[in-house]
């Protein structure tokens, strides 16, 4: 088993390079499992999910080595249960955190035992929260749903609210949700798609992409598909509109994949 850490690689990096920076060890509190990291620039810090501690971890930009968090959001009033995905709003500075048949919207300079600013939840909202990403610009967050769905909801949603969107269906070709993320500009949701649960290496997986605009049982606009691409079951994505990359984890290969997209990062009008 390797050992819990978050390795930071030059932008360019290629094959089996070291990495620039390593947070890890028990001062850390970093578990074996994390599946979501989030950067926010604006801090310039790093926001990571704890599954078994039950807890969010905050570390500064520059963290490396040995190092603690600056800002933990942990215990009961936060009702976090086993948080394993999150999300940043840097313009309107919040956390959001799905969970089982739930979204937490915390604030982004929360600490300790904190409660959350809003709680989606009920019978309505359809949630089945493993993923999420917020687009910050059209007031709108993203989540997964029962049934293999995508779900769109307003970015102040609060309650036992129905989603804005459903996306559901199979022309979404759909098996399991993995990880998103949104670019706001082109109003579009970027998801990993690993494949059936249980099998090493599924026969269809893929990187998709919908319009927030999207309502039912829709072809994604664009995939990263096929055998050339070297996916063998992708894990995460996180995006680069300026250099117009798309990088992708793949949990096969344990490694990172750049895929160049410039016709990806069009803005809408």
């Amino acid at each position: 088993m390797a050992h819990p850490q978050i390795a930071a690689f030059a932008r360019l990096a290629n094959g089996a390079q070291t990495p620039a920076r390593r947070i890890y060890g028990q001062t850390s509190m970093l578990s074996r499992t994390m599946h979501d990291i989030r950067y926010n620039p604006v801090d310039d810090e790093v926001l990571v999910p704890n599954p078994f501690s039950n807890a969010i971890l905050i570390f500064r930009g520059g963290a490396s080595g040995q190092e603690a968090p600056i800002r933990i959001i942990q215990g009961p009033n936060t009702e976090l249960n086993s948080p394993d995905r999150l999300d940043i709003d840097v313009v309107h500075r919040e956390i959001f955190v799905p969970g089982r048949g739930n979204v937490l919207v915390f604030p982004l300079d929360g600490d300790g035992d904190v409660r959350p600013k809003r709680v989606i939840r009920g019978p309505d909202t359809q949630v089945d929260g493993t993923s999420i990403a917020v687009d910050p610009l059209h007031n709108l967050f993203a989540t997964t749903g029962r049934d293999r769905a995508i779900l769109v909801f307003d970015r102040m949603a609060n309650g036992n609210v129905k989603p804005l969107h459903v996306i559901r269906g199979p022309n979404t070709q759909i098996d399991r949700i993995n990880q998103m993320a949104i670019y706001p500009e082109g109003k579009l949701l970027v998801v990993a798609m690993p494949g059936v649960q249980g099998s090493m290496e599924p026969p269809r997986v893929f990187v998709g992409m919908w319009s927030l605009d999207d309502d039912g049982d829709v072809t994604p606009k664009w995939t990263i598909t096929g055998k050339q691409t070297g996916l063998k079951k992708p894990f995460a994505v996180a995006l680069n509109p300026e250099h117009k990359e798309i990088y992708v984890t793949d949990m096969r290969l344990n490694g990172v994949m750049t895929f160049f997209v410039p016709e990806v990062f069009k803005p809408v009008p």
